[in-house]
């Protein structure tokens, strides 16, 4: 569903960090303006419940321009977690061109993890997208806490999705650029492949991927 002005040059890219309340999508995305240079990033945006828990999360658009011109910029966001905000879910999953799922390693999590990624499957058929088409990537977090779920484990249950399956501890920084990434070089080949961004445009896929992850 990108959003492409093609007679101006533009292009906006949506990414969406969904998972189960309290699972660490907003520290993904704190540790990612941490980690990231601040060239070519915009500012950093929330909107919180009376609860304090992020209900809407627009990281840093990021900016990238290639040199044939053709500009595109990058918006994260992340959902709330709790069942009872499922309607901003849907509208913040609208028009999504690449989801990380960030599920919670805990053992006493792993319901909630399957619970809210059945809400995702139902959510992105509800907004017009195919789960099979979207770029799509996985991210246990918490590893740094004890009772965890062992990776072996979480891989034998979620090895038949298919999907990339990423470990993280995002409260210490660890995993989050290797998970952005991934979902990033998925995102970006799935849309170069509709509207051939390097052929037409001139946009190479390592220089995009350069720009965006520069370290601080």
């Amino acid at each position: 569903m990108i959003e492409f002005d093609e007679k101006n040059m533009r292009m906006v890219l949506k990414l969406v960090y969904y998972g189960p309340a309290q699972s660490g999508k907003t520290t993904n995305l704190l540790s990612l303006h941490d980690l990231l240079n601040q060239d070519g990033r915009g500012e950093l945006m929330m909107l919180d419940t009376t609860e304090d828990r992020t209900i809407y999360f627009d990281l840093l658009p990021f900016f990238y321009v290639a040199p044939g011109g053709m500009k595109i910029k990058l918006k994260v966001y992340t959902v709330p977690g709790q069942v009872r905000h499922d309607a901003t879910r849907k509208a913040v999953l609208q028009r999504a061109d690449g989801v990380v799922f960030v599920a919670d390693s805990q053992t006493s999590q792993m319901t909630n993890n399957f619970e809210s990624f059945d809400n995702l499957e139902q959510n992105l058929k509800l907004v017009g997208l195919e789960i099979e088409r979207t770029p799509l990537v996985l991210q246990f977090n918490k590893r740094d806490l004890g009772d965890i779920v062992g990776e072996d484990d979480i891989r034998a249950a979620w090895s038949p999705s298919g999907l990339p399956v990423l470990m993280a501890s995002a409260i210490k920084g660890d995993g989050v650029l290797e998970t952005f990434r991934d979902v990033l070089e998925r995102t970006f080949d799935n849309v170069n492949a509709r509207y051939c961004l390097t052929a037409r445009y001139g946009v190479d896929r390592d220089d995009f991927l350069t720009a965006i992850l520069r370290p601080v």
